[in-house]
């Protein structure tokens, strides 16, 4: 098996390919590096440089590599942009992914897995959350993210396509050789180690006013790991049906001032919490329910903890002050 893994040089991308090298398969990562890193590429893929929306380097990719699997990992992705500019949201995540779709039909390429998100959810009327919850985005991020899974839903039933479709939760953590590195910085996790690598360990709260146990955010944090690890038992799993969506969860979730405090545990470091207005587009609470992966595919996080997330990303952090 040949697989294209689409912003492999991204933070989870990277992390995917790792876990798909040692399983003995083929890579090629094909990433234009306007938010990952080259660095961060398995050595034993093959590398292109280019965007994901260049119908003739596709065809190239495709032939060249003879490529029979994708995975798609690709996107814009930071929500406050996705509120204030929509228009590239909705040329990379759903016209680029279109023109990917069409570029791995024309080639043969059947298995096509995908990177969604909670944030199709919206605002949730229920927690745990499960595939069946209604999808009401509160961003484009979310609905350029529906856009092109309901695209693969069609195409999968008219050609032919076994399409798994992965609506990730809040990935963290790292490995032993990659972890997270953002240019802004916009994710929980990573925002809090690096306040407790600085001269100044400061915590910002984004709203303290939700309706939730002390007035922050909740979140699913799943290991990047284990997000890796669903995407191999997709490709190595049949599925009749041609279509299938999963949530890719811990079950578990934790407060922004919760998290901070696990931080505070694992790095030995005090962080002062500054509360700042609310972020647009956050939903107070998103918590999965992963019920149908580990019913469907036998998956189960490994490292479910917190604290062991949170010590992974550390190790990382301190090991990479700089990123990549």
């Amino acid at each position: 098996m040949t697989v294209l893994v689409t912003g492999g040089a991204g933070y989870i991308g990277s992390v995917v390919t790792e876990r798909l090298v040692a399983t003995g398969a083929r890579v090629v990562v094909l990433d234009d590096l306007s938010a990952g890193h080259r660095e961060a590429v398995d050595p034993a893929a093959a590398f292109v440089l280019g965007h994901v929306g260049d119908r003739a380097l596709l065809d190239d990719v495709f032939a060249r590599f003879s490529v029979t699997a994708v995975i798609h990992m690709a996107a814009k992705a930071l929500i406050p942009e996705s509120i204030t500019d929509p228009a590239l949201f909705y040329a990379d995540n759903l016209v680029a992914g279109a023109t990917l779709l069409d570029a791995a039909r024309a080639h043969g390429a059947s298995r096509f897995v995908m990177s969604s998100t909670a944030a199709v959810y919206g605002e949730p009327e229920r927690i745990p959350v499960d595939e069946d919850h209604p999808t009401r985005p509160m961003n484009s991020y979310g609905e350029t993210k529906l856009a092109f899974e309901r695209m693969l839903y069609w195409y999968a039933r008219a050609y032919g396509l076994q399409v798994t479709v992965f609506r990730y939760f809040s990935a963290a953590g790292a490995t032993e050789r990659r972890g997270e590195a953002h240019e802004p910085e916009t994710h929980l996790l990573p925002r809090l180690l690096l306040a407790a690598l600085s001269a100044t360990p400061v915590a910002e709260v984004f709203g303290d006013d939700y309706d939730t146990s002390d007035g922050t955010c909740v979140r699913d944090f799943v290991h990047v790991a284990d997000l890796a690890d669903a995407h191999v038992r997709a490709l190595a799993a049949s599925d009749p049906s041609g279509f299938r969506v999963f949530n890719v969860g811990s079950g578990t979730g934790y407060s922004v001032l919760e998290t901070v405090g696990a931080v505070e545990r694992v790095t030995g470091r005090k962080l002062e919490r500054r509360v700042l207005q609310r972020r647009a587009g956050d939903p107070a609470r998103l918590v999965a329910s992963a019920a149908r992966l580990q019913r469907e595919l036998g998956w189960r996080p490994a490292l479910q903890s917190l604290e062991a997330i949170v010590e992974s990303a550390w190790a990382w952090h301190r090991a990479h002050p700089r990123g990549y």
